[in-house]
């Protein structure tokens, strides 16, 4: 009998086409044999619905309104349709979500509470690590090297003669690169500010690291963890925001991803293993990105986790556990039983 999966994608933060690409590769790899996928769309507005697929015009094909249940007896959805409820059980649920309200333990929070198995972080480590504040704090108390950062609210004056420039200004809950600015000079510091508290009240300011970008995809839960091919983020000018060009798929405009990384073998291991030690460190379990700085002088420093990375034809992950000859049918598979696994052990 098929595992029925939900498989939830859209969303109602800035990275909704992103999850609607990440969510359309996972509809063109999943193993149709074993799973019985049932799409449930978030519009822009954060309307819930059971439709059809990921196509790009999914919400004018055929959707019915529906939520997960939080109702433990239920485990599963409420469909509305023509005035009636109907209930399906779900086995196991995919969030294809990225940024706020998906990434952030706000969907996790939901799953918890229906009892259903879910891939991915749990509450708290997702609330940890969209907030890079945060996940620097818990990753240094940790010894993992971190960037010098300051925490920039509405209300704070700020002396711009402090920084050496230049500097990034982030929101410090948002991804994808959406309100980030390289600041080069303090006359350049308003206008970055306004950009990143479009996305978030609380703004971090930090140091440019001079050091390789690099990343590590993690698979696994506790002890058990697999490291994909490091890779390796070559830039021309500016900084790394592909989500934010118009083809992606067709390649960046300033920047070229390299898998395997152009590094020596022995900062690779020293890579996978800081990787691994931040996502043990943050309470990582099923799937994240590790994002890092190598710098000359070998140190490893995080940059930030995405605890559900993009999973689009360009994305980091895939290609990173495609390196080490996983295939993305199996990609999928191991995360739905890392779900089941974690659920079983309680975490």
């Amino acid at each position: 009998m098929d595992m029925k999966l939900g498989i939830v994608f859209g969303g109602s933060s800035e990275e909704h086409p992103i999850s609607l690409k990440s969510a359309q590769q996972v509809a063109d790899n999943i193993d149709r044999e074993k799973y019985e996928p049932y799409w449930i769309g978030i519009t822009k507005s954060g309307a819930w619905m059971l439709c059809d697929g990921p196509d790009a015009d999914w919400e004018s094909g055929n959707c019915r309104p529906a939520v997960l249940s939080p109702d433990r007896n239920m485990h599963g959805l409420l469909v509305l349709d023509q005035g009636r409820c109907e209930t399906i059980r779900l086995d196991v649920v995919l969030p294809v979500l990225h940024g706020r309200f998906g990434e952030d333990g706000s969907v996790q929070g939901l799953l918890e509470l229906s009892g259903i198995p879910y891939v991915g972080c749990d509450i708290p480590s997702s609330a940890l690590c969209i907030d890079k504040s945060l996940a620097y704090t818990v990753a240094g108390s940790a010894g993992i090297a971190t960037p010098k950062y300051w925490i920039i609210t509405t209300d704070d004056d700020i002396d711009t003669s402090q920084f050496t420039y230049p500097i990034f200004v982030k929101p410090a809950r948002s991804g994808s690169s959406f309100g980030v600015s390289k600041v080069s000079g303090e006359d350049e510091l308003h206008d970055a500010l306004k950009a990143a508290r479009q996305y978030d009240s609380k703004v971090l300011i930090e140091e440019a690291v001079v050091g390789s970008e690099i990343g590590c995809a993690i698979l696994g839960n506790g002890p058990e963890l697999l490291a994909g091919e490091v890779d390796q983020i070559a830039l021309t000018h500016g900084f790394f925001k592909i989500h934010q060009e118009s083809t992606p798929e067709s390649g960046s405009d300033n920047s070229t991803v390299i898998v395997p990384a152009d590094i020596p073998a022995e900062s690779r291991t020293r890579v996978q293993e800081t990787a691994k030690a931040i996502y043990r460190a943050l309470g990582c379990r099923g799937l994240s990105r590790v994002d890092m700085f190598l710098k000359e002088d070998g140190t490893v420093m995080l940059n930030e986790v995405n605890t559900l990375p993009g999973l689009t034809s360009y994305s980091r992950y895939p290609r990173m556990m495609d390196a080490t000859g996983l295939s993305r049918t199996e990609v999928i598979d191991r995360m739905v039983s890392l779900a089941f696994a974690a659920k079983s052990d309680g975490r």
